[in-house]
């Protein structure tokens, strides 16, 4: 899920001389990369994340976000567990399990939902900590949400908004609130996805909303309008309201490039990089990558100035990955 509302470049005639070059570049996807496995090269970039990370902090926790078929050979949870990836990383985000499929407060169809909850299941027999994200906002629906997660031992959060860009006014404390100290991913109750901070007027405001909360796990962004927050400020963020240490968690695409992050080149709108692809028609902004390109990993994870660099010198406690499910565009889905 990506901050829709964030602020945008307006590219006005470059873009428009631009977007026939960046669509023909996602016709490209038959060429010489046809060949590849695009899940397998997924997985290996998610293990790289991890790799490259824990070598510089030990225990730091990686979360991808849905992709969840890349933890069997088919892609279902009658596939053989591809116990390489299933071993790296901590936890896996999977939204719209019961609601927000096809709209938000609507109910997930029950065939994809089934077919949902066997991987996510999979996962947590393979010990990796499920977090559930559910769009839905009247009481009796988010109240829903959390009781038939909490009953599959999920990790949940009902969002309010899709944009993700605030503290829900319902409940009124964080489900399963929790007091104690929280170190470790499996130690978490519930958590806060909150990656969207447009809504607040400052990165002050931002970081006291979200300090006066009691959620054991926050997963934010690295910036609030363009300004890295710092390694003192994310410390901050670390003891929940009500006393006891929580995990801070910072969101990271790695499957699509945003036009609003500090790495984007405005020549690109004229001469993309081969590494890049179209715009995705339903994020304005968000271009697909071809992940397995070493000049896009340099990006996310090429040491000194590298995104997931930022991420660890901010003192972020682990890593949200999103868009691991880029692999169905190329793929043709």
């Amino acid at each position: 899920m990506r901050a829709a509302d964030w602020p945008r470049r307006a590219f006005g005639v470059a873009a428009v001389l631009a977007a026939p070059f960046l669509v023909a570049l996602s016709s490209c996807a038959s060429g010489p990369s046809a060949a590849l496995d695009y899940r397998a090269e997924m997985r290996a970039f998610v293990l790289e994340i991890g790799a490259y990370a824990r070598a510089v902090k030990p225990g730091f926790i990686v979360v991808p976000q849905n992709g969840m078929e890349l933890g069997t050979d088919s892609g279902d949870a009658a596939g053989t567990a591809q116990s390489g990836y299933l071993g790296a990383i901590d936890g896996a985000g999977r939204e719209d399990l019961f609601y927000g499929y096809e709209a938000d407060d609507g109910e997930t169809p029950s065939a994809e939902r089934d077919r949902m909850l066997g991987l996510c299941d999979l996962f947590e027999d393979a010990g990796v900590e499920v977090l559930a994200i559910d769009y839905c906002s009247a009481p009796s629906k988010v109240d829903d949400s959390y009781a038939r997660n909490a009953a599959r031992g999920y990790i949940s959060f009902a969002a309010q908004h899709r944009e993700l860009d605030a503290i829900p006014g319902y409940p009124a404390t964080p489900h399963n609130v929790n007091t104690g100290d929280v170190a470790s991913l499996p130690e978490a109750r519930n958590f806060l996805y909150l990656i969207n901070s447009s809504s607040f007027a400052s990165k002050a405001d931002f970081l006291a909303a979200a300090a006066a909360t009691d959620y054991d796990l926050v997963v934010m962004d690295l910036f609030h309008d363009g300004e890295a927050y710092t390694a003192a400020e994310v410390q901050g963020l670390k003891t929940k309201a009500g006393g006891g240490s929580r995990l801070v968690i910072c969101y990271l695409s790695v499957g699509e490039a945003e036009d609003y992050r500090y790495y984007w080149d405005e020549d690109w709108t004229l001469l993309a990089p081969g590494w890049l692809e179209a715009e995705n028609p339903d994020w304005e902004g968000n271009y697909k990558v071809r992940y397995w390109d070493p000049a896009w990993k340099r990006i996310i994870l090429g040491g000194t100035g590298s995104y997931l660099q930022r991420i660890l010198d901010a003192g972020f406690d682990g890593v949200y990955l999103d868009l691991i499910d880029a692999f169905e565009y190329f793929e043709g889905d």
